[in-house]
């Protein structure tokens, strides 16, 4: 029985969403280096667990190596332990050159985070990180592009139990067409903008600035901020 026992290894892997000024969804890419498969270069960002990490701390370091940003907004969603999920010859020798170990089977606990895309991202330990539209992903070590599928899946599932969230990745200020425009973009529900500033605009807690666009080629936009207090005090669904 014990000769069927192999080595495997434990680590955490960060889908990390943030919302562009061309109102497009992007996550956040890292650059893996295998000279002879560049095509394959990008990937999620990730580690494996150390010897004396919780697998939360684990996500966090994995954030703060990243971004360069203390404190985000983190959930875990999903183990992902299929035997094969590194199975090719080209992440088996990623591995072996990143890691200095024999790994047989990797499995990964996979969390989601949220980051002001306007966030100055300071790596201190990827050369190379990268915005990339969510509907644009190339092909993916492991299994990395089903991971962010997954990770889809679960954004939507948070936004309709704490549609709060989603203030997460706009700017302090913002114009409702901003809103509209992440909204759709998580929930893929196809709501009428004239309808959607009317039910915004009825909420206590989505605030109007005296302040509006400037500098654009359409007709300027009034911006407004989320009040975090006041939606604890009045949690109502914002599309119900």
């Amino acid at each position: 029985m014990s000769s069927s026992f192999i080595h495997t290894y434990v680590s955490v892997d960060c889908v990390v969403f943030g919302f562009d000024r061309e109102n497009q969804l992007n996550i956040l890419l890292v650059q893996r280096h295998l000279s002879d498969v560049p095509e394959r270069q990008k990937r999620l960002p990730g580690s494996l667990i150390l010897s004396n990490e919780d697998v939360d701390d684990a996500a966090e370091r994995v954030l703060h190596e990243l971004t360069g940003i203390k404190k985000m907004v983190l959930k875990q969603f999903r183990c992902f332990a299929d035997p094969n999920r590194a199975s090719s010859e080209y992440d088996i020798k990623w591995m072996q050159k990143e890691y200095q170990h024999q790994i047989d089977r990797i499995i990964t606990v996979a969390y989601l985070s949220l980051c002001k895309i306007d966030h100055k991202i300071n790596s201190t330990k990827y050369d190379t990180v990268d915005w990339c539209p969510v509907d644009k992903v190339p092909l993916l070590p492991f299994d990395h592009n089903k991971i962010i599928n997954e990770s889809l899946t679960e954004i939507r599932k948070w936004i309709e139990s704490d549609f709060s969230i989603i203030f997460e990745l706009l700017p302090k200020k913002f114009t409702i067409r901003q809103l509209y425009k992440l909204y759709g973009a998580l929930s893929e529900k196809s709501i009428d903008i004239k309808n959607f500033h009317k039910k915004v605009s009825s909420f206590s807690y989505i605030i109007p600035l005296d302040e509006i666009e400037t500098n654009v080629s359409h007709r300027a936009a009034r911006y407004y901020k989320f009040d975090a207090k006041i939606y604890k005090k009045n949690n109502n669904k914002l599309i119900k």
